[in-house]
């Protein structure tokens, strides 16, 4: 079975393959061709899924799923959340978004946070909807190299190294988007697959 993942991003791309069930082929949006910007114009991560997902899915004619993660900071009241990719401009320039995270809890003392990801599938003209969660809290620098968005300030809860400092082993067992694929997979093994 092909599965289009709605993204153009390699590292999410790799992360979520090695998750999948062996029969199922995952395709990006490079690859069926979707080169235009999905417009992300829902409210909440949810919304933002499942307009990716039903997008390519009518555009293209392939089974599809979407995801929309967001950072939560609790001192921020939930910033930068939806906004979290465009945080510092509409570019998605992660530096910019770490700067711009790590100036506006320089006086804050809780820097409490956690990463949520919601996972929308359109599969077969019906939509289904897997969310996970990690909480944690964000440092005072960068630290890793690895990963990708704010990865490099995030270190998750009972641990002691950011997401970046992590083996992306440990990560794919942990992450919030590691907790919804799961959910992914679990429905996507019970369906007879060809």
């Amino acid at each position: 079975m092909q599965l289009v993942f709605a993204t153009h991003n390699t590292h999410k791309l790799k992360e979520v393959q090695t998750m999948l069930p062996k029969q199922i082929r995952l395709l990006s949006l490079d690859a069926i061709g979707c080169h235009e910007e999905i417009p992300e114009t829902g409210k909440t991560l949810e919304e933002n899924a499942k307009i990716k997902a039903l997008h390519v899915a009518k555009t293209y004619g392939y089974p599809c799923f979407a995801d929309d993660t967001g950072l939560l900071v609790n001192a921020l009241n939930g910033a930068p959340g939806v906004f979290s990719a465009r945080y510092a401009g509409n570019h998605k320039d992660t530096d910019a978004n770490i700067r711009k995270l790590l100036f506006e809890l320089e006086t804050k003392k809780d820097r409490s946070a956690r990463f949520e990801t919601v996972i929308a599938l359109v599969l077969q003209g019906e939509t289904h909807v897997f969310k996970g969660a990690v909480s944690g809290t964000i440092i005072l620098e960068k630290k890793g190299t690895a990963g990708f968005g704010y990865d490099p300030v995030f270190v998750p809860k009972g641990y002691d190294r950011t997401f970046a400092e992590l083996p992306l082993q440990v990560k794919n067992a942990i992450s919030h988007r590691a907790r919804a694929t799961e959910k992914l997979v679990h429905f996507l093994s019970t369906l007879n697959l060809s």
